[in-house]
């Protein structure tokens, strides 16, 4: 099974704390309850983060410098390219935002394992025994088909990669 979305398919939405906008890519739910969520957003303000009770989240830096998140006791980098994964349940701030930057966000909810978010440049080959997002952040191609910029393939095939993206692997 391969899915292929773009930002045609995706939905915006206003963030729980109500300082910004979610750009939703996929989403899955149980009985009302999130299972894993992708999505995209801009920091553009030092400000809170909204509270996710019960999620663990992954936050990669896309575009622009980055900022730090901070909170009690806790001070994680977010710096471009680099996975930064914390509890959405804790209180955190992003600090030192000097010029917007957008995000790619994974949310999972603590029952399940927690995915393995990595930034891929150049070319890889990953396997299909597990399901994969693939979130191409420049034109590249999965399997000799061309994605753009901010396409979101979904698969749990063997895929060739080229160019920059990240891939998520969601279930083991």
């Amino acid at each position: 099974m391969i899915r292929h979305l773009t930002p045609a398919d995706y939905k915006t939405m206003p963030w729980a704390n109500g300082k910004g906008v979610t750009v939703e890519m996929l989403k899955l739910e149980e009985n009302g309850q999130l299972l894993w969520r992708l999505s995209r957003a801009s920091v553009v303000e030092n400000g809170d983060f909204s509270l996710f009770p019960g999620i663990e989240r992954n936050l990669t830096v896309i575009t622009g410098p980055g900022f730090d998140l901070v909170g009690d006791g806790l001070h994680l980098p977010a710096k471009p390219l680099i996975p930064v994964a914390f509890a959405g349940d804790t209180p955190i701030r992003a600090e030192a935002v000097t010029t917007p930057s957008d995000d790619f966000n994974v949310m999972s909810a603590r029952k399940l394992p927690r995915p393995d978010v990595a930034v891929i440049t150049g070319t890889a080959q990953l396997p299909g025994r597990d399901t994969v997002a693939i979130f191409a952040l420049q034109t590249g191609e999965i399997n000799g088909t061309v994605v753009g910029r901010y396409d979101l393939v979904l698969t749990d095939e063997p895929v060739s990669l080229v160019g920059q993206m990240i891939a998520v692997r969601l279930f083991r």
